[in-house]
């Protein structure tokens, strides 16, 4: 999925950069609303992260011009945190406001989380391979698991839900802590092995013969797509 970054500051537009192709994204950088403009014309994105302070014109203008043609999924960044800017995003339509000094992982996790909510479901999603014993309320947050909700920490069900979303896919230790702790610097890997432990009692107590995460040595763990 590509996502465009709208900052001049290279320090800031590169680190996000980074991290967001570290996670599977493909990224481009510009660093004038007018030049954002134009590539959105051009070339189809999925999300734009949109620096408030650029120095042709605000952020908020490029929004509203932005809002006049296309619903892309939009995320502010910005030096300010008063409350009447972030009133002022989203009610031109942004979808989040990430204030400045952040952490590229938040950034990069809620533009996961926004494109879980706004992008729709496509035909080639709707054949990929699911696992047809789980069942996902995303309204009310909960996972049903033969029929049976299951009665999940937050975690837990965070890292189930990372697991269903993309059926087959290993994620490393590195990736589950990173998309489910969202403040992960003094979190330690060996608790996401010991989630998996106990996501792995709750289903087996709903069904004993049925084991749908799979451990794959060295490198983490995905979802069966039985």
């Amino acid at each position: 999925m590509k996502i465009l970054i709208v900052d001049d500051e290279p320090a800031i537009s590169d680190t996000l950069a980074y991290a967001l192709r570290a996670d599977g994204f493909t990224s481009e950088c510009c660093t004038l609303g007018a030049e954002a403009l134009a590539r959105l014309v051009a070339v189809e994105h999925d999300l734009v992260v949109l620096d408030v302070g650029l120095p042709d014109m605000s952020g908020f203008d490029v929004c509203r011009a932005l809002r006049r043609r296309s619903e892309v999924p939009v995320i502010f960044l910005t030096a300010r945190s008063d409350e009447v800017d972030r009133i002022v995003g989203l009610e031109l339509g942004a979808d989040d406001y990430v204030a400045k000094p952040f952490s590229p992982r938040e950034v990069v996790s809620r533009v996961r989380a926004i494109l879980r909510r706004t992008r729709p479901r496509t035909t080639a999603d709707s054949e990929e391979p699911s696992p047809r014993q789980f069942s996902v309320d995303d309204q009310g947050l909960r996972i049903a698991y033969h029929g049976v909700w299951l009665s999940l920490t937050r975690y837990e069900y965070l890292l189930l839900a990372l697991l269903l979303a993309r059926p087959g896919r290993v994620f490393s230790r590195v990736q589950i802590m990173e998309s489910v702790w969202q403040d992960c610097g003094e979190s330690l890997e060996r608790t996401v092995d010991t989630h998996i432990k106990t996501l792995r009692s709750k289903l087996r107590a709903v069904r004993a013969d049925d084991d749908p995460i799979v451990t794959h040595r060295g490198l983490g763990y995905s979802l069966s797509t039985r």
